[in-house]
């Protein structure tokens, strides 16, 4: 039997928080190369703000308010960019997959998402799970096992 896969640098908040709106932009329809993309864009524009790298480039609520005042946004973005990079799932597969390894994040990091997205738990709980080593935020009930083999080595308990 082969021991269970652990990631290769540790699990930022960014990484769940990419992982979490890709869920969430495929579970809305996008296909999941699209997905992949638009997670890693949001995660880098909540990040550039939440640690001062600022930008010029608006806000995704800045963009529908932009649109809702007659500004003609550009039709479907595939891949959006930053700095003139565009967020492809490639880009996806090598700053969040390859960073936390390949076998850990397919078989432990992505179906523990997965699993807390499926039954409704917000990201900020699943990040704070994750911050505070497995233990779930206070009120948020008890630490029980995940289906998922290996889960509780990254924090990752359903919030029941």
């Amino acid at each position: 039997m082969s021991e269970q896969p652990k990631p290769k640098q540790a699990i930022r908040r960014f990484d769940v928080f990419a992982e979490y709106n890709k869920l969430k932009s495929v579970h809305e329809g996008r296909p999941l190369e699209e997905a992949k993309g638009y997670g890693l864009w949001l995660a880098k524009v909540v990040a550039s703000r939440r640690y001062g790298a600022g930008s010029q480039r608006k806000s995704p609520q800045t963009r529908e308010r932009s649109s809702a005042e007659g500004e003609t946004p550009a039709e479907h973005e595939r891949f959006r960019s930053l700095e003139g990079v565009p967020q492809t799932d490639e880009l996806f597969d090598r700053e969040i997959v390859a960073r936390m390894g390949d076998r850990f994040y397919h078989e432990v990091f992505a179906p523990a998402i997965a699993d807390h997205f499926s039954h409704g738990h917000r990201y900020e709980d699943i990040r704070d799970i994750v911050r505070q080593g497995g233990s779930p935020p206070p009120g948020r009930g008890a630490r029980l096992p995940l289906s998922v083999p290996g889960a509780l080595r990254i924090g990752l308990a359903p919030l029941h």
